[in-house]
C-alpha cells in the first residue's frame, strides 16, 4: 500500500498557480496527473470545502455551511476515521484553527497547529511544514494533511491574482517542495485547493471561486497525464484507495486512480 501527502493551498486558483510560475509546480505536473478545472462545492468557503474534501459529501449533507463547524446530524466518516478503522495512521498540520474539526477524536496519530494570526501566515506555513517533516522522521504516517493558509490571507488582504497573492503561492510551493523531498518516493503527493477567489473574497458560484487545481504525483498516475470531470469530492476516495482503506458507504466522490489520460 502507498502513503499519501495531501498539501492544500487555501484559496489557490488554477490560473494563479500557473501565473505564479513556481518550478516545482511544473515538475509535479510533468511527473504526474493534473487538472486545472476541478470543481469545489458551494458555498465556496474554507471550512465547508474542507469538510466536503474530507467527507466526500456536499455541505447539504455534512451540515457545515459557514466557517463555523456544525456537528453532523447524520455523521459521515471522513478520511481519518476510515483510515483509523483500517489500522492506518493519519496526521494533520494546519495554521487555521477551524481545521481542528476535520478529524474526530481517536482518528489521528498526531497533529500540530501554529496560528497564522499569531505568527503571520507566511511564518506559520514554514512552521507546519517543519512539523510535518519532523513527524515523518519519527513515525511516517500513512496519510499526512499539510494545510497552508497564507495564500487565502493575501487574497483577502490584497486581492486575488495580485502580486502579493502570486508571491504567497510561490512561498507555499517552496513549502510543498521541501516536504515532498523529505518524504521521498514512498509518498504519493496530492496538491490542491479548497476554493478560488475574485477581487478580495470568495464564496459565490462564480467560476473564479468554484474552480481549483488538482495535481497527483505517484506510481499510479502516468507522467504528464490529465484528469477530466473531477471534483473535490474525489480526493477522499483516492486517498482511501491508495492507502488501502475502504471508502465510507456515504461518500459521493470517485477515486482518481485509473482515471488519468
Amino acid at each position: 500500500m502507498k502513503k499519501v501527502l495531501l498539501a492544500l493551498i487555501d484559496g489557490m486558483r488554477p490560473d494563479g498557480m500557473i501565473a505564479a510560475g513556481h518550478p516545482f509546480t511544473k515538475k509535479l505536473m510533468e511527473e504526474g496527473a493534473s487538472s486545472l478545472n476541478t470543481t469545489t462545492v458551494f458555498p465556496s468557503v474554507t471550512l465547508p470545502c474542507h469538510m466536503s474534501l474530507f467527507h466526500s459529501v456536499p455541505p447539504t449533507r455534512h451540515g457545515t455551511t459557514t466557517n463555523t463547524y456544525m456537528p453532523q446530524v447524520r455523521p459521515v466518516n471522513g478520511i481519518c476515521e476510515q483510515l483509523a478503522a483500517a489500522g492506518k495512521t493519519s496526521a494533520i498540520f494546519y495554521n487555521w484553527e477551524q481545521q481542528k474539526d476535520l478529524a474526530r477524536p481517536g482518528s489521528l496519530c498526531t497533529s500540530a497547529f501554529f496560528a497564522g494570526r499569531t505568527f503571520g501566515y507566511d511564518v506559520a506555513n514554514e512552521m507546519v511544514t517543519d512539523a510535518a517533516i519532523a513527524c515523518v522522521r519519527h513515525c511516517a504516517p500513512d496519510f499526512i494533511f499539510l494545510y497552508l493558509g497564507y495564500t487565502d490571507e493575501e487574497g483577502h488582504a490584497y486581492g486575488w491574482m495580485g502580486e502579493e497573492y502570486l508571491a504567497s503561492i510561490r512561498q507555499s510551493f517552496d513549502c510543498i517542495e521541501r516536504a515532498a523531498a523529505a518524504l521521498g518516493d514512498e509518498y504519493t503527493v496530492i496538491v490542491t485547493a479548497d476554493h478560488g477567489g475574485h477581487d478580495r473574497g470568495h464564496g459565490t458560484e462564480l467560476p473564479e471561486d468554484m474552480t481549483i487545481p488538482l495535481i497527483v504525483r505517484g506510481a499510479d498516475f502516468p507522467a504528464g497525464s490529465a484528469f477530466e470531470d473531477t471534483s473535490i469530492l474525489d480526493i477522499a476516495p483516492t486517498i482511501a484507495e491508495l492507502v488501502g482503506a475502504p471508502c465510507a458507504r456515504e461518500w459521493e466522490g470517485k477515486s482518481l486512480v485509473g482515471r488519468a489520460k
